[in-house]
C-alpha cells in the first residue's frame, strides 16, 4: 500500500478526465480514469477506490446508474461531478447513495475540500475530526491512505486496507464474511468465504509483525462460522484464530 487515497474519475470529455487527474495527483491522489460507464465499472471490480468522482453525462449509461451500482456494492464515497442544473438531478443523486454533488464549473480547491469531506466521513460515526480511525497504537488514516503503528507505517495490499477500514468502522459489532465480500469485492464474489479467511490471515499476521509488545494480538476477534469483529479498547480474552 503506497501513495495517497485511490480516486476513480469517472468523466467522458478527455481534457477535463486528463485536467482533474493532473490536479488531483499534484493534491496527493493516486487517480484511476474512465471514459465511460463500463470502464468505471471494470476499473471498480479490479481494484476498488477510496472515493469516487463521478460525470452523470456518460456516453454509455447514465452515471445515476452506476451510483446504484457502485452503492450496492460498499459505502465507498461518491462526489458528482455534472453540468446538470436541475434540483430534481441532485436529489435523485444524492437518494441513490451519493455522497455530494459538485456543478460544472468548479474551482479546484473547492473541489478539494468536498473529497476531503467524503473521505472523512467513509471513516464513519467512530472515526475523530481528521477522519482517523485510532485504536491503541493503530491509526488508520483514511484521507492519508495509510496504517500506522506507532507511527510507523503498515505495508498493506488494498484488499487488507479495506477489510481493516470495514472492521474498524464497525469497531465493537460483528461484521459478516458476506458484509465484507460486498464491501471489498463487490457482489460477484458472495459465498467466496475463503477470500475473507486469507486475507484476514494476512493482515493479522502484518499487524502482529509491526507491534512486536503485542498490543494488537487481540484486535480482530473470530466469530467462528459467522465472520469478525474489532475490539472497542484492547486487552481481555485473545481472539480466536479464523
Amino acid at each position: 500500500m503506497s501513495g495517497g487515497p485511490r480516486i476513480l474519475v469517472v468523466e467522458d470529455d478527455l481534457e477535463t478526465r486528463r485536467a482533474l487527474a493532473r490536479e488531483l495527483r499534484a493534491r496527493g491522489y493516486a487517480v484511476e480514469e474512465a471514459e465511460d460507464g463500463a470502464t468505471a465499472q471494470r476499473r471498480w471490480l479490479a481494484r476498488r477506490p477510496d472515493v469516487v468522482l463521478l460525470d452523470l453525462g456518460l456516453p454509455d449509461l447514465d452515471g445515476l446508474t452506476l451510483v446504484t451500482r457502485f452503492r450496492r456494492d460498499a459505502a465507498t464515497p461518491i462526489v458528482i461531478l455534472s453540468g446538470r442544473y436541475e434540483e430534481r438531478e441532485k436529489v435523485e443523486a444524492l437518494e441513490r447513495g451519493a455522497d455530494d454533488y459538485v456543478t460544472k464549473p468548479f474551482g479546484v480547491a473547492e473541489l478539494h475540500a468536498r473529497l476531503r469531506v467524503a473521505l472523512r466521513r467513509a471513516g464513519g460515526p467512530v472515526a475523530d475530526s481528521g477522519g482517523r480511525l485510532v485504536v491503541g497504537p493503530l491509526v488508520f488514516d483514511v484521507g492519508r491512505h495509510e496504517v500506522t503503528v506507532d507511527g510507523r507505517p503498515v505495508d498493506l495490499t488494498p484488499r487488507e486496507f479495506e477489510i481493516l477500514r470495514v472492521l474498524l468502522a464497525n469497531a465493537g459489532r460483528l461484521v459478516t464474511k458476506g458484509r465484507i465480500l460486498r464491501a471489498v469485492w463487490g457482489e460477484a464474489y458472495q459465498g467466496e468465504d475463503s477470500y475473507v479467511y486469507v486475507h484476514v490471515s494476512q493482515l493479522r499476521r502484518k499487524l502482529a509483525a509491526a507491534d512486536p509488545e503485542g498490543r494488537l494480538r487481540d484486535l480482530i476477534v473470530t466469530e467462528p462460522g459467522v465472520g469478525y469483529r474489532v475490539r472497542e479498547s484492547l486487552g481481555g480474552d485473545p481472539g480466536r484464530e479464523p
